[in-house]
């Protein structure tokens, strides 16, 4: 990783631009959108996409999955015996992990649940809350396969007492969906797993098909195809953000395990080439010795083409003080923060843009990838100074209520007459004195 020293620069570097519209898809991709689509601006490919289904509904979903996929379906549905088969199939070991990791869940968010004020009152009004009911969970395939995705949306949905979940993740080359996929959904107790992704599985889910129903809101990260479609069909439907690839920021000291620093960083950076991953120390030392340990660590990874195409990226950044590296976290505002640093807890209160804050060494990011409760659904590209964690509150809605007496309306309506005449509303103005007139 480029090594940059002081804090100008490093500022520079670190402001970013957070629109889903100025990641680059690669050539080789720009040549298979011209030859599908006659076009190679992803935006416009997705747009053809959700207006197919739109018009075709499952129709769409078969020809679009074998075009884009090379999957010939004859179903798109899977059925509930097959997800009894993952559950029975899937390694004992992994079993016990998802288990382990569903307790978890379901522990970290009923708890958030149970602190929700039921309703809030007022002297003439109320706030009700209500879960949503039918939601579309998304979970990616391709390079690698997600269980953890599905416990970490599906869950909390659940926990919100949502009605009906439905999942969609795209088929392998067989047609078929990974058990550990559909044994996720099972312990999660998704109601309806369907075998399709990219562009067409958001626009099935935001308008609706024969087969696939239609949702409140859809949640779950993907590549630039199904975020370009999220952003087409928000306003149809709900959705939970534009996530782009994985990002962590560590923010090290001289008293840092370089080889943790280095293992962390790795780890993020196989998710994708794209993934962004970061260093701020005050030790130039522990700097050139992070990156001796990534070359080290990164001798027989699997993933080594991918976590290289992100360490292109990623820099290692050395400042003056831990309270210039705090600066550069609140302005870059990373979905993972990590406090590799002596005392970290007493930093927490000074951070303000963060997806989720990992405290002293052992705290790594895996566990809050896949174990430890919280959802590692997280915001990214710079959201995190306006976004939350994915959580409950994503899959309920308030409802106000209003309820007026003879007595507030006295005390009400001539304020609310004299504000709707100085807005130069005569209707609304008279709505409330005829009450006050016949009263």
């Amino acid at each position: 990783m480029k090594i940059i020293e002081g804090l100008a620069l490093a500022r520079a570097t670190l402001s970013r631009c957070t629109s889903v519209e100025s990641r680059s898809v690669s050539p080789a991709m720009k040549q298979r959108l011209r030859k599908m689509f006659g076009t190679d601006d992803p935006e416009s490919a997705v747009r053809q996409i959700v207006d197919e289904v739109k018009k075709k509904g499952d129709a769409a979903l078969f020809g679009l999955t074998e075009k884009i996929d090379g999957v010939k379906l004859t179903s798109l549905e899977v059925g509930e015996r097959q997800i009894a088969e993952a559950l029975r199939a899937v390694d004992g070991e992994l079993m016990s992990a998802l288990k382990l990791a569903t307790g978890r869940i379901e522990f970290f968010h009923s708890a958030q649940r149970n602190n929700i004020r039921p309703e809030v009152v007022g002297a003439d009004s109320r706030q009700l809350i209500r879960p949503l009911g039918r939601v579309g969970i998304y979970v990616p395939g391709g390079t690698a396969v997600y269980p953890s995705t599905v416990l970490m949306t599906a869950i909390p949905a659940r926990m919100a007492g949502v009605s009906e979940i439905i999942l969609a993740t795209p088929p392998g080359p067989e047609g078929t969906v990974p058990p550990a996929t559909l044994a996720a959904a099972g312990l999660a107790r998704v109601d309806r797993v369907f075998r399709i992704g990219g562009a067409q599985a958001i626009a099935a889910l935001a308008y609706g098909t024969e087969s696939v129903p239609r949702v409140d809101k859809i949640y779950g990260p993907g590549n630039i195809f199904v975020v370009l479609a999220k952003k087409l069909v928000y306003g149809v439907v709900a959705i939970d953000g534009l996530p782009g690839p994985s990002e962590i920021m560590i923010i090290a000291d001289d008293t840092a395990d370089p080889g943790y620093c280095a293992a962390d960083l790795l780890a993020q950076a196989e998710h994708d080439p794209l993934s962004s991953v970061n260093l701020v120390t005050d030790s130039m030392s522990l700097a050139g010795e992070v990156n001796r340990e990534m070359t080290r660590q990164l001798e027989g990874l699997s993933r080594r083409a991918i976590i290289n195409g992100s360490l292109d990226r990623g820099i290692i950044a050395v400042v003056n003080s831990i309270d210039e590296a705090i600066d550069l976290a609140n302005l870059y505002a990373p979905e993972h923060l990590s406090l590799m640093v002596a005392n970290a807890s007493a930093y927490v209160d000074r951070i303000r843009n963060a997806g989720c804050i990992f405290i002293g060494e052992d705290s790594t990011v895996v566990l809050g990838d896949y174990v430890v409760g919280p959802s590692h659904v997280l915001p990214t590209g710079g959201t995190a100074r306006f976004s939350s964690p994915l959580n409950i509150t994503d899959f309920i809605k308030f409802i106000n209520t209003v309820t007026v007496t003879g007595v507030s309306l006295k005390k009400l309506g001539p304020a609310a007459a004299v504000i709707a005449e100085a807005e130069g509303f005569d209707a609304h103005a008279r709505a409330v004195k005829k009450r006050l007139d016949e009263g």
